[in-house]
């Protein structure tokens, strides 16, 4: 009886495995056909059935599934779909979550709509995975452009205002002041000088998705992205303990920009820093 029920069960097993390959296959011609007739939203839905039921087709159908994904997007954006369109590259890097070709095809529909800081990323990521891919990076540093401020490059390069603000956080580290949050980070510069002034808990925080995966590779080429903490926040939405554990003791910026002006704006960062520093005893 035990034999029976082993050989019972090892049919409808293959009964069920035997449906998934006809299945798959059935799905697989169906989305030929749909791409001839250029019918591209129901070959990426076909394909996204294929994948779901075959992750083992993967590789051998990625570019065809790419294919029928980017020509879909296209059909979706000229129709205002834009949600719909969204919805589509996020399950294709479900599926293909380190395909750079995916990524950077997101970026590009991003870019187009004025979403150039999320594009970035996109683009960021897509020459992480792929440093020879010539048009993420090219479009990553066209990105970058838009996004980077000159006055970035003038004041990286103007020693004596460096050397200034590394004194200043020195003499501050050594007075006393341990832990530090460096409030709108841009490429790190000064989180690394509180850590090399000695400072024992450095965090920083960065508004721009651009700036802040800049300073994530600044930091990680100076190795002290187990030192420093980035987040990619508004000083104003830091919480304690959420995202870091402590008050701190120092606080360091260079928010020197016309929204500094904007109305509110400088109230807003005295509560921020009440709220983030050591009260003093």
């Amino acid at each position: 009886m035990p034999n029976s029920n082993s050989k019972l069960h090892c049919n409808h097993r293959g009964g069920r495995e035997a449906s998934r390959r006809e299945l798959v296959s059935r799905s697989l011609q169906s989305a030929q056909h749909c791409l001839e007739d250029q019918d591209f939203g129901t070959a990426y839905a076909h394909y996204l059935l294929v994948l779901n039921l075959a992750p083992e087709l993967k590789t051998s159908v990625k570019e065809t599934f790419q294919f029928s994904l980017f020509k879909w997007a296209e059909e979706l954006d000229s129709l205002a779909r834009i949600q719909d369109l969204f919805n589509c590259y996020e399950q294709a890097l479900e599926l293909y979550p380190n395909d750079e070709v995916i990524c950077n095809s997101m970026g590009e529909h991003l870019f187009r709509m004025g979403f150039r800081d999320e594009a970035a990323g996109y683009f960021h990521k897509a020459v992480k995975l792929n440093p020879d891919f010539a048009d993420a990076k090219e479009n990553f540093y066209r990105v970058a452009n838009w996004l980077v401020e000159r006055w970035h490059f003038i004041m990286l390069n103007d020693t004596k205002r460096n050397l200034t603000y590394l004194k200043a956080i020195e003499n501050a580290v050594r007075s006393g002041c341990k832990s530090v949050l460096d409030i709108g980070t841009g490429t790190g510069i000064l989180s690394m000088f509180a850590k090399k002034a000695g400072a024992s808990s450095v965090y920083a925080c960065e508004l721009s998705k651009t700036m802040y995966e800049l300073a994530r590779d600044v930091v990680a080429a100076n190795n002290m992205e187990r030192e420093i903490k980035l987040l990619h926040l508004k000083s104003l939405d830091i919480e304690i303990p959420k995202h870091i554990p402590e008050r701190v003791s120092l606080v360091v910026t260079e928010t020197v920009d016309a929204g500094l002006f904007g109305e509110g704006i400088v109230e807003s960062l005295i509560h921020a820093w009440e709220y983030l520093l050591l009260q003093p005893k």
